[in-house]
């Protein structure tokens, strides 16, 4: 792979079969600033594929993974067992974000999701990635810790329902927390009732298994750092809707609602690997909502673990509910920062489309950083208010407050306010809605539709913009 500045065709003078690669540029009439890297083979005896591309000086972090992702593609999909990455023409700081950007999507590449076909396919060969004359990079612990996390979220996500059920989930986590030291503890259903966690309860009693709870991990750095961060994820394995059965085609592709809760994870995972100082607990909300006889309805009125009453309005909305007691239990401890993930709200993806995420917070001044985070980690998020006369739409006359509205305007925050009735303590609280948790083709450095989208922002949040510090 070489990148270059712009259309300066001439910083590939000096390179091997210089000519050669300018010449069949000419040929093809390709201009560096089209879409897609021109891709050809050299006339060597090893027939080596070269993918060229051009980037302008100031192009954004999330241009620099497409770009990348692109360049993967043209080379990892035609069976690449070894692949060089150069560039040429680019200042010394634009040339270490190019190539972070590309090994970023060649790791993403070369990772495989889980596949249930009976005879496999897996053209991902990919072996070694070279930076030709350079020392280990500074970035590539980093790099190699978020591809980590992200391909953890990326492979719980994809997949199917009956692969992924709450008692597997948990298995395959509890597993994971061995592994990597972490604590462990499970509020089974027993437990949650004893804690009063009825919005959790009554979305998970319409299971016909009694395998729901909240599962909380710890991780602690050796060095004693104080208050924890809180990853709080949903987790729901699998969404009929309850008794507002969805239809066919709004239900295909529910075995990914747990995204959020895989994304929280993802995150540990990472910061673990790393060695991070910050203390981090995981919630994890491990749940389906299904339909049947003990299934919840709408009317009913349940309370949650911090003693709130909620009328229910709408059964298929479920995310809210669990996170309603997981956050409740995860402000307990009086946590530093709260960061929930889930792929909440339909609204959040007619207001942004699945090429970013929304985020709301309780800390509106936090509000640039959480956009530059995005920005720089490539993985973009946009706010959206949390307006107190829009808690009007949730007032009830029978409870403390209504679960949802019936209609879908301005869902997405409508749902980040009822959250936000649950955090005790004063809790510093940011909600990612995963709009783009899905993107048809990837989306940034992600070559597949799941793209686990959340865990290089969390990073950055934590480890550039440090926003706890």
């Amino acid at each position: 792979m070489i990148v270059l500045a712009g259309c300066e065709h001439d910083a590939l003078r000096g390179f091997p079969y210089s000519e050669t690669m300018l010449e069949r540029l000419h040929r093809a009439s390709r201009n560096l600033k089209d879409a897609d890297p021109f891709v050809f083979d050299l006339p060597n005896s090893r027939g080596t594929r070269v993918a060229l591309a051009g980037i302008k000086p100031d192009a954004s972090t999330f241009e620099l993974l497409t770009l990348g992702r692109q360049l993967a593609a043209a080379l990892i999909k035609s069976g690449a067992r070894r692949i060089a990455i150069v560039t040429a023409g680019l200042a010394a700081r634009d040339a270490e974000r190019a190539t972070e950007a590309v090994v970023t999507a060649s790791v993403a590449a070369a990772l495989p999701l889980p596949s249930f076909k009976s005879k496999r396919d897996d053209k991902t060969k990919l072996k070694e990635i070279a930076i030709p004359g350079a020392k280990k990079p500074a970035w590539l612990d980093r790099t190699l810790a978020e591809a980590h996390g992200n391909h953890l979220a990326r492979t719980l996500t994809a997949l199917p329902p009956n692969e992924l059920t709450p008692a597997s989930y948990r298995r395959r986590v509890e597993k994971l927390a061995r592994t990597n030291g972490w604590q462990s503890t499970f509020y089974d259903l027993a437990k949650l009732r004893k804690l009063g966690a009825g919005a959790f309860i009554a979305v998970a009693q319409g299971s016909p298994e009694p395998d729901a709870g909240i599962l909380h991990l710890r991780y602690r750095p050796k060095k004693n750092s104080g208050r924890a961060v809180a990853l709080v994820g949903k987790g729901i394995c699998f969404d009929t809707g309850g008794t507002n059965l969805k239809s066919a085609r709004h239900m295909h592709g529910m075995h990914e609602d747990m995204e959020g809760s895989a994304v929280a994870l993802g995150t540990l995972l990472a910061l673990t690997e790393l060695k991070t100082d910050i203390a981090i607990d995981c919630w994890l909300a491990l749940a389906q909502n299904h339909i049947g006889p003990k299934a919840y309805r709408q009317n009913e009125v349940v309370t949650a673990a911090n003693g709130t009453t909620i009328e229910i309005v709408h059964t298929d909305a479920e995310g809210r509910m669990v996170l309603a007691d997981t956050l409740t239990l995860a402000c307990r401890d009086k946590p530093r920062l709260v960061i929930d993930y889930a792929t909440l709200t339909g609204a959040c993806v007619g207001a942004l489309s699945t090429r970013m995420s929304g985020i709301l917070t309780n800390r509106p001044q936090w509000l640039p950083t959480l956009i530059k985070s995005g920005e720089d980690s490539g993985e973009r998020v946009w706010p959206f208010p949390l307006p107190d006369d829009y808690e009007e739409a949730l007032k009830s006359q029978i409870a403390d407050v209504k679960q949802c509205t019936l209609e879908n305007d301005a869902d997405h925050i409508l749902a980040a306010l009822f959250l936000r009735k649950f955090l005790v303590n004063d809790a510093a609280w940011v909600h990612v809605d995963l709009s783009a948790g899905n993107h048809k083709g990837g989306l940034a450095h992600i070559p597949t539709d799941v793209t686990g989208f959340g865990v290089r922002f969390t990073l950055n949040l934590l480890l550039d913009q440090k926003l706890i510090n």
